[in-house]
């Protein structure tokens, strides 16, 4: 096998092959601390998730991105940003359904309204507002209960509009940051000055607190092991969705509270890109990048790593280079006062790895905001942020990804890095090995 042409053997990464470690030169100066991820429980003898101070720092931004607007009040539909306002979370199966909506008001608790015996449980159990503020509320599912004749939508917004006239705020815009179309037209007739708080919103949340990144980083620790696990079970005759099984069972086990998605592409469906994973049999020889998304209370993860299965061709190592070289020149460019645009500019253009224009290439070379939603501020790439660059400051996050097809015409290499801006630099999250190509299980 070792004398047939295309194939590296070898290689110091897989398992039980003595893998190199690698770590970027850091910029953190002497005394200072790398950031932690300690265990996930409450203890006496250790600073851990303070989720009192937590909960404070959300509403107080949320607030004061109420003050600085136009806006008397907020309307919340946003799953993340009804989470931001509220500090309440009712599981995944309901965030698309758009019955769960909160009212910020300026100088007032938010109210929220929320699903069937939800609220009786926030009254119990999340009690940092007034009983009086959780109400029960549906507006019908998306169009499955038709607004008229039952009138969910209608009386809703009439009793938000006697809110607003209490507090004299009747006759000032209405920030919303999603809306279905019936709602919007509802609100309207009722008099209602509807105008954009989305914008506001992902302003508030772009800089996250200590806290927020230490559970950041802790949901990033649980991906570490999750790669450790498919790197010694990778192996010819496993299939992606069996590999997507093993990551969210384990995911569970680590204490996750959604798994978003795991994309598993292995062989030729490396090259394009699908985003999904199919009951495809790994094969020996195989170039296989997959990407854990989940969130540990509530702080996602989007954390891509890329392998050779048993051995590598010259042709993935090649690409697997290229990405890398491209991942580093972005981290060695962010850095707190950088404008969004001049890390833009290090990524390669659309057309330099087989893309007609920018568009079409979106998403293989950028970088997203990470927090309780999976894109949120700041989005870097040459597609937007030459036109509307964003000065980079210490507490965001966001996750940078790369993207090289190979020359083979089907295989392709996908790194993604999840950093914290600080005040000297950055921080990088993910830690299992990306330097070089790992080859899993090498023969």
């Amino acid at each position: 096998m070792s004398n047939e042409p295309g194939r590296t053997r070898g290689h110091t990464h897989g398992t039980g092959g003595g893998a190199r470690r690698f770590e970027r030169p850091s910029t953190r100066p002497p005394g200072v601390r790398p950031l932690g991820a300690p265990g996930q429980n409450s203890v006496d003898y250790e600073h851990r998730v303070d989720f009192e101070r937590l909960r404070r720092y959300r509403l107080g931004r949320a607030k004061a991105a109420l003050e600085a607007s136009e806006c008397g009040a907020f309307l919340l539909f946003d799953f993340y940003n009804i989470r931001y306002a509220t500090q309440t979370w009712i599981g995944g199966a309901l965030g698309d359904k758009m019955i769960r909506y909160a009212l910020l008001m300026r100088g007032r608790d938010p109210i929220l309204w929320d699903f069937g015996s939800a609220v009786r449980h926030h009254k119990l159990y999340s009690d940092w507002v007034p009983d009086e503020n959780y109400r029960a509320g549906f507006l019908g599912f998306r169009g499955a209960v038709a607004p008229e004749p039952a009138g969910l939508m209608r009386e809703a917004i009439e009793e938000i509009v006697s809110l607003l006239r209490t507090e004299g705020l009747a006759d000032a815009p209405l920030g919303v940051d999603i809306v279905e179309p019936p709602f919007l037209f509802e609100a309207q007739r009722q008099g209602l000055r509807i105008v954009d708080a989305q914008q506001a919103m992902l302003d508030a949340r772009v800089i996250k607190s200590q806290d927020e990144i230490l559970l950041l980083n802790q949901a990033a620790a649980m991906v570490d092991g999750v790669y450790q696990e498919i790197a010694e079970a990778l192996k010819p005759g496993v299939r992606e969705n069996e590999i997507v099984a093993l990551a969210n069972h384990r995911l569970y086990e680590y204490g996750s509270d959604q798994v978003e998605a795991i994309n598993a592409i292995s062989g030729e469906r490396c090259n394009p890109h699908p985003h999904n994973f199919t009951d495809r049999i790994i094969r020996p020889g195989d170039q296989a990048f997959f990407d854990i998304i989940h969130s540990f209370n509530g702080y996602r993860t989007c954390y891509y790593r890329t392998f050779g299965v048993g051995w590598a061709t010259p042709s993935q190592e090649d690409a697997y280079k290229r990405a890398r070289e491209w991942m580093d020149a972005a981290l060695d460019a962010i850095r707190p006062g950088v404008g969004t645009d001049e890390v833009a500019a290090v990524l390669p253009k659309a057309t330099d790895f087989g893309f007609e224009n920018e568009l079409a290439a979106f998403g293989l070379q950028f970088a997203h905001g990470l927090g309780l939603g999976l894109h949120e501020r700041p989005i870097i790439s040459r597609l937007n942020s030459m036109k509307d660059p964003v000065e980079l400051r210490a507490g965001m996050v966001f996750a940078m990804e790369t993207y090289c097809p190979a020359s083979d015409g089907f295989s392709a290499a996908r790194i993604e890095e999840e950093v914290v801006v600080t005040d000297y630099g950055i921080e990088v999250l993910t830690r299992f090995p990306a330097q070089d190509l790992f080859v899993a299980n090498p023969y």
